[in-house]
């Protein structure tokens, strides 16, 4: 017997030590999905960085371009600027409608689940479309304020900022509403009715005690809110106005209108690279065990 024959058994012992027969059947159950996302997903995606680095020649061009060209710089600002202050519009509004949603029971609270959950069922393009009817030209709000005599003539409200964020809030709204719900109904009564029993006013309650509970679901939804507004296409391309460029807009003129494909590739990753920055910061900074529990 070779010491090669002698080895073999102590490998496969600690083979199975390591990996008992239990964990290697679920690792053999998880082969088929972890090949179907390496090849949908990391595969595109390294096709994308490898083109933005060699698409039309080989180097570090379209990042140093992306870098130092203000026009460029100002479209990632004004991208984030837009995310933030759609992420803060949808925490104002949802904040209200997800404590309700808490607070109701039965009959009540299955009518609000409901209005909640039905643009889920509508085509974004689709909601749209029927934000561009509503703030057109001669649309409800045109001819409403019209009506009133609060306007001689109708005002300019599609193709602007404003049209963009209203039709962002709209469709981005559910996603923080149900993150702060989730959390909301964990939390216990019995701790409000013990603050007002030791003194607290109910707005001193709200404040001191409810509010601190409910921050983990304020934060899943505000990063959930944020990183999707960060990629939005359709919503700004059809509701904002020239000067309304975002980053996944710059990205399809590229590719459609110039076909600059290694350019357009640049974009994208560095748009993904800052995404992935600000989710480390925030679970550095904001807690990653918080978010989580938002979004359990």
């Amino acid at each position: 017997m070779t010491g090669r024959d002698l080895a073999a058994p102590m490998v496969l012992s600690s083979w199975e030590r390591r990996f008992p027969a239990e964990g290697r059947a679920r690792l053999l159950l998880l082969l088929p999905a972890l090949g179907f996302l390496l090849l949908v997903f990391a595969y595109p995606l390294w096709s994308i960085v490898v083109r933005s680095v060699t698409d039309p020649q080989p180097g570090f061009g379209h990042y140093v371009q992306i870098a130092t060209v203000d026009v460029y710089l100002r479209v990632f600002s004004s991208t984030f600027s837009l995310a933030l202050t759609v992420t803060l519009a949808t925490f104002v509004l949802g904040y209200p409608v997800a404590y309700a949603l808490a607070r109701s029971r039965g009959l009540l609270q299955a009518i609000l689940v409901m209005l909640v959950l039905l643009p889920f069922w509508t085509s974004l393009l689709v909601r749209t479309y029927a934000w561009m009817v509503i703030l057109g030209r001669y649309g409800v709000v045109n001819k409403t304020l019209m009506a009133l005599g609060l306007t001689d003539e109708p005002i300019r409200l599609l193709h602007t900022g404003l049209a963009t964020h209203i039709g962002m809030v709209h469709i981005l709204l559910p996603f923080m509403i149900l993150p702060i719900w989730s959390v909301m109904a964990r939390i216990d009564p019995a701790l409000l009715m013990a603050a007002r029993s030791l003194g607290a006013s109910q707005l001193s309650a709200f404040v001191r005690v409810y509010f601190p509970l409910t921050l983990p679901g304020v934060l899943a939804g505000g990063l959930f809110v944020f990183i999707l507004a960060l990629g939005f296409y359709i919503t700004p391309a059809l509701l904002g106005g020239p000067s309304d460029l975002t980053i996944s807009m710059l990205i399809a003129q590229q590719v459609s209108e110039l076909l600059a494909w290694g350019f357009a590739s640049a974009l994208a990753v560095t748009l993904l690279v800052v995404t992935l920055v600000v989710i480390l910061l925030a679970g550095r900074l904001l807690g990653t065990e918080k978010i989580w529990e938002g979004l359990k």
